[in-house]
């Protein structure tokens, strides 16, 4: 079984990276840290006795995605599983005073991205007669809170697009599945705060949020499934987290 993950360096990708191959897939992990890569590629196969290839390429480029999906040779085109796992949210402004980059970095990974891999791995799918896609969502993809607009859209962009997939996909055989997590203690919070450690700190302070692995092990569960069935959507919360807005802090 091969499994090609989206952002595989950190958070949600490198425990997904790690679950499956704990569990004998190949990997091929996906990246733009060229380091980042090879040290995981190296600790895998190693850890797990699999076989791990590396692709570093930014989703975003539409060149770079099509330059990499076409260096997939041999056996390594038998994938079984893309998890479009890539994503970042930038900034937390209201709508009048959002920049503009951050709006644009947002949209160019978290929708076209999404759309360029899945756009070039479904083919591969299609004639391979098996596959299952995986779209990392949020609960921010179910609901809008304040200041999160853009992300908060382009979320619900992926909850649209996995439902979209399922039914032209569907003909050809083709598993579809969204997993929407809520408050996750990644780099997710880091970046959203470009470095500001101490505010991004103050997301999770406290609750007991989700980690990596536990969207890995729903990943894991869905792709898993017997062949007759289809996991369309997995939304996922800490225990203290009711919505978006909703956290019981200690």
């Amino acid at each position: 079984m091969i499994a090609l993950i989206t952002g595989a360096t950190a958070g949600f990708g490198k425990a997904t990276a790690e679950l499956f191959a704990k569990n004998g897939w190949d990997i091929i992990i996906c990246g733009r840290r060229k380091e980042r890569l090879a040290s995981m590629a190296a600790e895998l196969s190693k850890k797990y006795n699999v076989k791990i290839s590396e692709l570093s390429f930014d989703v975003t480029q539409l060149d770079e995605v099509k330059n990499a999906i076409a260096s997939i040779t041999g056996s390594w085109k038998n994938i079984d599983l893309l998890v479009n796992n890539a994503g970042l949210a930038v900034g937390l402004s209201p709508i009048q005073t959002g920049e503009i980059d951050d709006w644009e970095r947002m949209i160019n990974t978290n929708i076209k991205g999404l759309l360029y891999m899945t756009r070039l791995v479904a083919p591969i799918m299609i004639e391979n007669k098996k596959g299952h896609i995986v779209n990392i969502g949020s609960v921010a993809g179910k609901e809008v809170y304040p200041n999160g607009n853009i992300y908060c859209a382009t979320k619900h962009a992926v909850d649209a697009l996995n439902r979209a997939m399922r039914i032209d996909l569907v003909q050809h055989g083709i598993k579809v599945t969204s997993i929407a997590p809520g408050l996750a203690e990644t780099e997710f919070a880091l970046v959203r705060f470009k470095g500001d450690a101490d505010r991004a700190k103050t997301v999770y302070n406290g609750i007991d949020p989700l980690k990596g692995e536990d969207i890995a092990e729903a990943i894991y569960w869905a792709a898993t499934r017997p062949a007759h069935v289809n996991i369309l959507d997995i939304v996922l919360t800490p225990a203290a987290q009711g919505n978006s807005t909703t956290v019981i802090r200690k």
